[in-house]
């Protein structure tokens, strides 16, 4: 049933390309009915596999002599990525229906990056899952060069450079760890049941992770990240931090971490306290937390806010991937799906329910705006939005931080307070941005006055309200049920570093 998410998906994003110019109203509704589709199978999915382990659901034959299958298969793992997937499409959808250039074609690509998403959350041969991780990649480039605004040739061609350098890293380890297996199987389960020697393992492991975490947002390799976020459409940049950038953490664990766990030994020697790639990756992951949280607080941009506040988010993932015990990597998968969500929600508000109103996004002048009085939707919901960000207990944040940091202080309870620190500091970023937007004090001036008598903000719009609904309950539900998704991801992540495999 899963597989047909990214079938759906790529059918949608075909038939959409072919629809006459001028169909927007039915390039909309196309575009909505496949997404809730697809989130339809994934729920349909999560649900079924409640309880179950690895389970096969397409195995064919594709390229014989070199042993490579169209192998796609669901663990806990998978399938509450998959899940997020569904959200951040139905959501990226209705935050979009605004879209009046080239409408059909927007969604064309929109469903085509969804479908390399799908597929690569759901390919267990490393052949398949590099390709749909290449074809996630090439819309994204798209949607951000046409529909996007701030410097957005230049921050889709940044992003496509990284992503496509992080990509042959990735390729040169793949290719090593094939032939240094024998060249019988690309299956991911084979790969990691091969014996890769641990000097081998040893430098392939840099390699192949780095290139993932590239995507993944991690310091100094991030600075794609917000200058992307900036410049994408809104459901562009809901999918770029909901999803884009989960794809590159899921590479650092299912296959990094998975195929070459030896890689993480130590060294032998130690240098300023790092002895292993585990401690290389740890520090770089807690400075990203607090980077990004420091670069975060002095933006006077409000997206550029958000998107710095993704990059020190997307640090708890990295370090939650490098605690290596079952509870730290547990919240680590937690903090995809809640960062996905949540991020999702921030971008929409800032980048659709504001600035599509208000034409600005400079702090300073949304101060004067007053908007808690002339968009009250927007300002409850950011406030909303914001609690969630900051981990307040009762959102789904609070328990996937918790756990990196429990699993964290288990390993090195430095990591613990150097993450805290970005914790207070994000705290700081988002009291800040809330009370400039909405709740400032500051006098408006004249001309400000006019515009407030003369013109009215256009009313908040049904998608935008279901969207706004839908992504604060998923995180509100989480938050204070997460057993339903740790139920799934537990025994998946035993398993995982048990021996990577099933």
């Amino acid at each position: 049933m899963l597989a047909y998410t990214i079938y759906l998906s790529f059918a949608g994003s075909l038939l959409l390309a072919l629809l006459p110019k001028g169909s927007n109203v039915l390039a909309r509704w196309l575009a909505l009915a496949v997404a809730m589709g697809g989130l339809g199978l994934g729920v349909a999915g999560f649900a079924g596999g409640m309880g179950q382990g690895r389970v096969t659901i397409v195995d064919l034959v594709w390229v014989p002599s070199m042993g490579i299958h169209f192998l796609l298969a669901a663990d806990g793992i998978s399938r509450v990525l998959v899940l997020l997937t569904g959200l951040a499409a139905v959501a990226g959808v209705l935050f979009s229906w605004n879209i009046e250039l080239r409408t059909n074609e927007f969604f064309a690509f929109f469903l085509a990056l969804i479908g390399g998403v799908y597929g690569v959350f759901l390919s267990f041969d490393l052949f398949l899952l590099f390709v749909f991780y290449e074809i996630a990649i090439v819309p994204k480039y798209f949607l951000i060069a046409i529909w996007g605004s701030t410097r957005r040739e230049y921050a889709a061609m940044k992003l496509a450079l990284y992503s496509f350098v992080g990509s042959a890293m990735v390729l040169i380890g793949l290719l090593a760890a094939y032939a240094r297996s024998g060249g019988h199987s690309t299956g991911l389960v084979e790969l990691a049941h091969a014996g890769l020697p641990a000097s081998f393992q040893m430098w392939c492991f840099p390699l192949v992770f780095m290139g993932f975490a590239i995507l993944a947002g991690m310091w100094p390799f991030h600075t794609w990240a917000p200058t992307g976020h900036v410049a994408a459409p809104t459901a562009a940049s809901m999918l770029l931090a909901g999803v884009v950038m989960k794809l590159g953490a899921y590479g650092c664990l299912r296959v990094g971490i998975a195929l070459f766990p030896r890689g993480l030994d130590p060294w032998g020697f130690s240098f300023i306290g790092i002895g292993s790639w585990r401690d290389v990756f740890a520090l770089l992951a807690v400075v990203g937390i607090v980077y990004g949280a420091l670069v975060a607080l002095v933006q006077t941009d409000f997206k550029f806010v958000i998107g710095y506040s993704s990059v020190s988010h997307m640090g708890f993932v990295l370090l939650g991937l490098m605690t290596l015990n079952q509870i730290g990597v547990t919240g680590a998968v937690l903090q995809m799906f809640s960062h996905g969500i949540i991020a999702g929600l921030l971008f929409a508000i800032v980048g659709r329910i504001v600035y599509e109103r208000t034409h600005t996004r400079q702090l300073a002048e949304l101060e004067k705006m007053h908007l808690a009085k002339r968009l009250p939707f927007a300002a409850w919901a950011f406030v909303i939005a914001g609690m969630a960000s900051m981990g307040l207990p009762g959102f789904s944040g609070f328990v996937a931080e918790l756990q990196v940091l429990i699993g964290a202080w288990m390993v090195r309870p430095w990591w613990v307070a150097a993450a805290g620190v970005g914790i207070v500091i994000g705290v700081a970023y988002t009291w800040r941005a809330m009370q400039k937007v909405f709740f400032s004090d500051a006098l408006p001036s004249g001309h400000v006055l006019e515009l407030e008598h003369e013109h009215a903000f256009a009313a908040i719009t049904w998608p935008e309200i279901t969207g706004v609904v839908l992504l604060t309950a998923v995180s509100l539900f989480v938050g204070l049920y997460p057993r339903i998704l740790l139920d799934a991801i537990e025994p998946a992540v035993k398993a995982l570093l048990a021996g990577g495999g099933q």
